[in-house]
C-alpha cells in the first residue's frame, strides 16, 4: 500500500462525477457523460482497465479468480466534522475457481512462457451481433475507431447423436444443410418467409396475429407444426434462449413470440452486414477488454482524468442530511462530486460501524443490499487444436437436454485462435457458459459440455461428469488449462450513489447496454445519450460501414 502515497494529489478535488471500476457500463458513462460536458474523475482499484469485463494474461487470470480483492485499512473519522466517513469493502464478484493444468512439463512450461502471450475474457464468451445496438453505439459515440474485429466463420449447434452441425441461419445455409431432409428444409423457408413477412412494412396483409404475438415463442413453433430439432434451432441457436422453453417447472421467463421474431430478425439482419464477416457475430481483436477501454479512451479525450491501482476506501457523507458528498482514496485524500458510480463489487458492511446514532444511514440502504438475480457459471479452456479441424473462430450452443436428461439450461461456447491476437499460434481459447442455481450444478454443466467435444485433464470431480459418447474420440483436442467460476449476476441500482450490473449470461451486450442507457438517462434526464458531433477527433479510418474489419 505504501506506493499509493507515492501518487501526487488528484486536482482539481471536486467533479460532478466520480466513477470507481472501469467496466463496460461504467466506462460507457463516462464516455457519454464527457460527450455532454461533465468533469469526471474515473478511478480503477486495479492495474488493468476492464474491470469484470477485462482480458487478462493467464498469470493475471489465475490471480484475479483465486485471490479476493484487497481491502483498504479503515480510515477512521474524518477531520470535517461535517461529513461521517463509511468504509466500503469490496466483495468479490467470482468465487469457487477451479484452475486444472495439464500434467505434462513440456505444456506446463509451454503456457508459462507464453502467458503474456494470452487475452483471456475474464467475462466470456461473448461477442457482438453484426447488426446489434452495441455497433450502433461505438459508431455514435466514435469508440469504434480503437476498435478493430474480425468476424466469427461459424455458427454451430450441438447435437447429441450428430455432434456439432452448421446453425441454418440464411437461405444458402440451410439449403447446404447436409443434417436437415428436404421436408425440415422447407418448414424451416417457410417459417423464416413468414417472419420476414411480418416484419416487411409492405405486407400488412401477413401479419402474425397479436393474439399469437403475446404467447409464448414455444408454442407459436409447435402450432407452426416445426420439428423438435427445428424447434430447438430457433429457439437456443438463434434466439438464444436461457431456459428450457418445454419445462414449466424451471423456466418461469417464457419468451414472448414477439421477442422471440425480434432476436430471429437481429440474428438474420447481422448474416453478412458486413463484407468480411459472413455470419452474424463480430469479435473483437485482442479480446473483450479492448471494449472498455475504447470508451475510456473517447471520454479521456474529453478531459476525463484517469487513475489506475487506486483503491476508494470510504464514502463522504453529510453528517445532518446523510447525502453524499465524496469519497476517501487510499492515499487518504479526499474528493467530491455530485453523483458517484460504483462497479458491481463494492458494498458497505452492515452494521454500520462509524457512523453517528442519529446519522440517517437508510440512505444507503441500496449499497447494503446487493440485488444479486441469479448466478452464471463461466468456463475457459486452452487448446492446441481446433474444436473443428477447418475452422479457427466459431460458437456453439448445447441446447438443453443435449448432453444428459437433467440438463434444463443451454450452454453458450465461444472458441477464438491465434488470429485474433489473444493467444500464440497454434493454440485456441474457448469459452463457456450457463446459467445456473448452485456452483455443483454450473461446472457439472460447463464439464459435460467440455467432455463432448475435448479430452479434459483427470481432476478430482471427473467421476461426476455426464460422460457424452463421440465416435471422434481420438480427435478430440487435448486441454492444457482450465479454468472454472461461478459469477453472481447484479443488478444495477440508482440513486446519488449507482452501482452498474455485472456481466449477464447473454452472448452479447443488448440487455446489458439497455441497463447503462437507463442508468444515465436517471441520472441525467435533460442529456442525450452521445449526441452527434463532427468534431475532428471524431473522424475515423473507416470502411463503408464505420467499422473496421479485418479479412
Amino acid at each position: 500500500m505504501s506506493e499509493l502515497f507515492s501518487y501526487p494529489p488528484i486536482d482539481p478535488v471536486n467533479f460532478d462525477l466520480i466513477i470507481v471500476g472501469t467496466g463496460l457500463s461504467e466506462s460507457i458513462i463516462a464516455a457519454a457523460a464527457s460527450a455532454v460536458g461533465k468533469t469526471i474523475l474515473h478511478l480503477d482499484p486495479n492495474p488493468f482497465y476492464g474491470s469484470h469485463f477485462a482480458s487478462l494474461s493467464l498469470h493475471d487470470l489465475t490471480s484475479y479468480l483465486t485471490s479476493p480483492p484487497a481491502t483498504a485499512a479503515t480510515p477512521g473519522d474524518s477531520d470535517d466534522s461535517d461529513d461521517v466517513v463509511i468504509d466500503l469493502i469490496r466483495e468479490p464478484l467470482c468465487s469457487d475457481a477451479e484452475i486444472v493444468f495439464s500434467t505434462s512439463d513440456d505444456e506446463a512450461t509451454f503456457l508459462g512462457e507464453n502467458s503474456r502471450k494470452f487475452n483471456l475474457d475474464l467475462g466470456g464468451p461473448r461477442a457482438l451481433f453484426s447488426a446489434d445496438r452495441t455497433i450502433d453505439l461505438l459508431l455514435k459515440s466514435g469508440a469504434a475507431q480503437y476498435l478493430e474485429f474480425k468476424g466469427i466463420d461459424e455458427s454451430f449447434v450441438y447435437e447429441a447423436n450428430a455432434g456439432l452441425v452448421n446453425v441454418p441461419d440464411s437461405r444458402g445455409a440451410i439449403f447446404r444443410d447436409k443434417n436437415l431432409s428436404l421436408k425440415e428444409k422447407n418448414q424451416l423457408m417457410r417459417f423464416f418467409k413468414l417472419v420476414q413477412q411480418h416484419l416487411s412494412d409492405d405486407n400488412q396483409d401477413e401479419k402474425i396475429s397479436e393474439e399469437d404475438m403475446e404467447s409464448p415463442f414455444v408454442s407459436f413453433l409447435e402450432k407452426m407444426k416445426l420439428p423438435p430439432k427445428i424447434k430447438s434451432i430457433l429457439l437456443y441457436a438463434i434466439a438464444m434462449v436461457d431456459y428450457d422453453q418445454s419445462n414449466n417447472e424451471v423456466c418461469t421467463d417464457l419468451l414472448k413470440t414477439k421477442d422471440g421474431i425480434d432476436r430471429l430478425a437481429q440474428y438474420s439482419s447481422s448474416v453478412g452486414r458486413f463484407p468480411n464477416a459472413p455470419g452474424p457475430f463480430l469479435y473483437p481483436i485482442y479480446g473483450e477488454g479492448e471494449l472498455p477501454q475504447a470508451f475510456c479512451r473517447r471520454a479521456a479525450v474529453k478531459g476525463c482524468i484517469y487513475v489506475l491501482r487506486m483503491p476508494v476506501i470510504s464514502l463522504l457523507m453529510d453528517k445532518v442530511t446523510g447525502f453524499y458528498k465524496g469519497v476517501r482514496l487510499a492515499s487518504h485524500q479526499d474528493l467530491y462530486s455530485h453523483q458517484l458510480i460504483l462497479d458491481p463489487s463494492f458494498t458497505i458492511p452492515s452494521p454500520l460501524s462509524l457512523s453517528p446514532r442519529d446519522f440517517p444511514s437508510e440512505r444507503l440502504q441500496i449499497l447494503r443490499e446487493r440485488d444479486i438475480k441469479g448466478m452464471v457459471a463461466r468456463g475457459i479452456c486452452i487448446t492446441k487444436s481446433s474444436i473443428n479441424p477447418d475452422v479457427s473462430n466459431c460458437s456453439v450452443v448445447y441446447p438443453p437436454r443435449s448432453l444428459y436428461p437433467e440438463q434444463v439450461t443451454s450452454i453458450k461456447a465461444l472458441q477464438i485462435g491465434s488470429n485474433l491476437a489473444v493467444c500464440p499460434a497454434g493454440t485456441f481459447i474457448l469459452y463457456f457458459s450457463t446459467m445456473c442455481h448452485n456452483a455443483n450444478d454450473g461446472k457439472k454443466l460447463l464439464k459435460a459440455a467440455m467432455n463432448a467435444l475435448l479430452t479434459l485433464p483427470v481432476s478430482e470431480n471427473s467421476e461426476s461428469i455426464p460422460i457424452v459418447q463421440s465416435d471422434t474420440e481420438d480427435r478430440k483436442p487435448i486441454v492444457l488449462w482450465s479454468a472454472f467460476y461461478i459469477q453472481k449476476l447484479v443488478k444495477s441500482k440508482f440513486e446519488s450513489i449507482s452501482s452498474t450490473p455485472s456481466p449477464d449470461g447473454n452472448l452479447n451486450y443488448d440487455d446489458l447496454l439497455d441497463a447503462t442507457e437507463k442508468l444515465f438517462g436517471q441520472m441525467y434526464p435533460n442529456e442525450e445519450f452521445f449526441p452527434k458531433t463532427t468534431s475532428p477527433e471524431a473522424t475515423m479510418d473507416e470502411d463503408d460501414n464505420g467499422l473496421t474489419l479485418e479479412s
